[in-house]
């Protein structure tokens, strides 16, 4: 479930009207496979410099929980010992996004999937190769996969992979749960006027000095520049989108997004660009992969359930089409202002 991201196209209101105590900042680092963005205002360049280095140095320790491409990371390390009778014991971190993950297994009847490991590694190479999997291939490797087999002790802090060669893929949920993580730090640190960007995924605190919120650009369906006419503002709430602008595969005419469908073990065929405005970061980037798989109407009833808004614009006979819950224009802003 490798993200998947085409970045937002990030606009930012600057007022030059700010307060003289609070100064804007903007860090940027490559982090988690992609440019890792931390925007606030401080009263100082040496405060700020100081919140700053220690943000990316959190980036990087949940980096080393979360990532399927390190093999030291904690969850290679908790792949590796799929099929074992004992089970592993987990950092916080780890138990908390598993949770989650759960939590978002159930509510999306299965469209979200971290179990889904092997198929993603099946999917990556096969788009490094440019050969398309053959069914037999995915049919096996879906065997691999089920939230079922997944044994979570809250009280021992320990997780049991129950099938051998199941791996795990965190990769639908690790960018919003970071880029939320970073925000709850900043806040405690007394930064509470921030966003952050991680690959797409954003969270964000409270709105810039003089300004009504964070302003976000959408980009059009299959395209890597174009903007829709408006905008997101929005504060002290997370966004997430999700589409197949950069990573798909073609077959015999067909289109396969990177986003796989765990239930079938293929990429979405659907060309949909999502987005999703939820409470925090996490719930955000989950979402977003969930309602690129799911119908429409069961992706509006999911996000509504969850407390977000949703955007699906969709192409269908060749002309973009528009769905949205119903709280969603209220974070639209016309594209001048």
């Amino acid at each position: 479930m490798f993200h998947r991201r085409f970045a937002f196209a990030l606009l930012l209101l600057l007022s030059n009207c700010c307060t003289a105590q609070l100064q804007r900042f903007h860090f940027t680092q490559p982090k988690m496979g992609s440019p890792f963005n931390i925007i606030f205002y401080a009263n100082d360049s040496v405060t700020a410099n100081a919140i700053a280095a220690q943000c990316f140095q959190l980036v990087d320790s949940l980096n080393a929980i979360f990532s399927d491409y390190l093999s030291h990371s904690e969850l290679s390390q908790l792949s590796a010992t799929a099929g074992k009778a004992t089970p592993a014991i987990v950092s916080p971190a780890m138990l908390d996004i598993l949770l989650r993950s759960k939590k978002a297994y159930q509510k999306s009847n299965g469209a979200f999937d971290i179990t889904i490991g092997s198929l993603i590694k099946l999917w990556r190479q096969a788009r490094k190769s440019n050969t398309f999997p053959e069914d037999l291939s995915i049919q096996k490797t879906l065997l691999l996969t089920g939230f079922n087999n997944i044994h979570i002790d809250t009280n021992t802090k320990t997780v049991l992979l129950a099938k051998r060669g199941m791996q795990l893929d965190l990769g639908g949920i690790a960018k919003g749960y970071t880029a939320q993580q970073i925000i709850n730090f900043l806040n405690k640190n007394g930064i509470t006027q921030a966003l952050v960007d991680a690959g797409g995924d954003i969270a964000t605190s409270g709105a810039p000095p003089s300004a009504e919120g964070w302003t976000i650009g959408i980009n059009v369906p299959e395209t890597k520049e174009d903007l829709l006419s408006k905008k997101i503002t929005l504060h002290n709430m997370a966004v997430a989108t999700s589409g197949d602008v950069y990573q798909y595969m073609e077959h015999n005419g067909k289109k396969y997004s990177h986003i796989t469908d765990p239930r079938t073990g293929y990429g979405v065929t659907s060309q949909r660009n999502v987005t999703v405005i939820a409470p925090d970061g996490a719930t955000a980037d989950w979402l977003a992969t969930a309602c690129s798989i799911l119908p429409i109407s069961k992706a509006k009833e999911l996000a509504t359930t969850m407390h977000a808004q949703l955007l699906i614009a969709t192409i269908e006979r060749g002309k973009t089409l528009f769905y949205f819950t119903k709280g969603f224009a209220n974070y639209l802003t016309a594209a001048n202002k």
